[in-house]
């Protein structure tokens, strides 16, 4: 039976580059999970790559029919935006691993929905003070930086990752990000143990 790693950190914690090698190593042969978004896309951003791009009234037709897995919603300063995973039909625990990235909320809800059994957390974690430093460095290459919404996501990740709601949903184990080549092998071999 397949399982879902659960891939979770704060903001610039370098989630999004150990996910994209995670996906690459041919070893784990992980699948992704290809979650929604109501918020606008970004540059070099690809509908249906990194996220499936919808409106409201798309989001709001899922909920009627029951698909929504977890949601998280962000009152942002250019408006809410939602972020949630479907039972769209990407997922065959039959035959296949899975990963995707989420929060401790989405993470706590997947498990929920599919099983405690098939549902792992791998949780990165990263200096603030160097998150802070990347995700600044990557608002300033974007054309129309967004320094409110950097600021208002790295306060609100204190919240979201704190220690309590960490040991509430029973994430115990955590992955350190101070050196990326050894945070993916770390990770590598991690996912392999439950692989073999």
């Amino acid at each position: 039976m397949g399982k879902i790693f659960c891939l979770m950190g704060k903001s610039a914690s370098g989630k999004d580059t150990i996910y994209r090698q995670l996906l690459i190593n041919e070893k784990l042969q992980l699948k992704k999970i290809v979650p929604y978004t109501t918020r606008p896309i970004r540059e070099n951003e690809r509908d249906g790559v990194q996220y499936h791009f919808v409106d409201e009234e798309a989001l709001n037709k899922f909920e009627a029919d029951g698909k929504v897995i977890e949601k998280r919603s962000y009152n942002t300063v250019h408006g809410v935006w939602h972020y949630f995973t479907l039972d769209d039909k990407q997922v065959e625990l039959d035959k296949y691993d899975y990963l995707m990235i989420g929060t401790v909320q989405s993470y706590v809800d997947t498990r929920d929905y599919y099983g405690s059994d098939k549902v792992v957390p791998i949780y990165i974690e990263l200096d603030d003070g160097v998150r802070l430093q990347r995700a600044l460095n990557r608002e300033i290459s974007q054309s129309k930086p967004k320094y409110e919404e950097m600021c208002r996501r790295y306060l609100a990740d204190a919240a979201d990752f704190s220690e309590e709601k960490l040991k509430e949903a029973g994430i115990t184990r955590s992955f350190s990000n101070d050196d990326l080549n050894l945070c993916i092998a770390d990770i590598t071999e991690f996912i392999n143990g439950y692989q073999d």
